[in-house]
């Protein structure tokens, strides 16, 4: 599978067995993107985790 990243729009080929919400890195330019589809397999810039502050 193939997809393009959102970030600097490389093709990308995903592994084989990738699942949605999976966290991947493209390699071209670095940026962590989340498969949010398999069918057709697209990509988008991965949510940045924020701290809580135990709250």
């Amino acid at each position: 599978m193939r997809a393009e990243c959102p970030e600097c729009a490389a093709e990308i080929t995903l592994p084989e067995g990738t699942l949605e919400n999976e966290i991947i890195a493209c390699p071209d330019c670095g940026a962590e993107l989340e498969v949010v589809s398999l069918n057709p397999p697209t990509l988008a810039l991965a949510p940045e985790v924020e701290e809580d502050w135990g709250e």
